[in-house]
């Protein structure tokens, strides 16, 4: 078996299928740094990310694929946990190989199952456009914490930036402790200390600003007079709502 160990970066996935036509040789397995080898490894190959190389393969790939499964790409590679490089690998180097377009090739099982985890991911970036609530801090700050199953945030930055131009925010996953800053002018990416106080989620009420509370109950109350309870639904709103958003949702408070 031929393995590939790279840092686990999307520049250092394409760096190996550079690496793989250099050498001529192409792996059995992608595995991340620090990952336990396959029984039967024959040969492993540790791969540098080079940007350099990394651009030559995206810019082929934009040649040969359309710019939406270009961006399929991508967004399977945002799975996380359900990310698999080793389907990735597979259908970028059938795409470069094929003299044809093979992204509508869907009896292929890697060109399938890419789009499928990739289907996923957009999924979860259209549940954190809609269900991302804001809490105004008392500085005039905009605080949104998230933790989707996906990591879906960078998907959603473009929509929030133009979406919401006008204030100043920050949209937060806790779950992988990174998010973004929107300043009026430009958004930056963040990273909170383990002890910071917004990472429990919600900002405790004497940082808040001081019509904050006030918004927040009179939305509950808006929620709850708007509630018929004879067609409540537990089922059907949990299809459209997923819970794991719930903790989030002032509503549901």
């Amino acid at each position: 078996m031929i393995v590939y160990i790279y840092d686990k970066s999307f520049e250092g996935l394409l760096t190996t299928v550079f690496d793989a036509y250099g050498r001529k040789i192409f792996p059995d397995s992608i595995l991340p740094e620090g990952a336990v080898h396959p029984m039967f490894t024959e040969q492993v190959f540790h791969v540098n990310t080079d940007e350099k190389k990394a651009s030559r393969v995206w810019n082929m790939l934009t040649k040969k694929l359309s710019a939406n499964v270009c961006n399929m790409l991508m967004y399977a590679w945002l799975a996380d946990d359900e990310r698999d490089e080793d389907s990735l690998f597979r259908y970028i180097r059938k795409a470069v190989d094929a003299p044809l377009s093979i992204e509508n090739n869907f009896a292929d099982k890697d060109i399938l199952k890419v789009h499928q985890i990739a289907q996923k991911v957009a999924h979860e970036s259209q549940y954190l456009k809609q269900f991302v609530r804001f809490q105004k801090a008392a500085d005039d700050i905009f605080f949104a914490p998230v933790s989707p199953r996906y990591n879906a945030l960078p998907l959603t930055i473009t929509h929030f930036k133009d979406r919401f131009s006008d204030q100043k925010w920050v949209i937060y996953d806790l779950k992988r402790k990174f998010g973004f800053y929107y300043d009026l002018h430009s958004v930056v990416e963040i990273t909170f200390g383990e002890d910071e106080h917004l990472l429990s989620g919600k900002l405790d009420e004497k940082l808040m600003a001081e019509d904050e509370k006030l918004f927040q109950d009179l939305w509950k109350g808006y929620f709850k007079a708007l509630t018929i309870k004879e067609r409540l639904n537990p089922s059907l709103q949990r299809q459209h709502m997923p819970r794991r958003f719930w903790k989030y949702l002032t509503e549901k408070q």
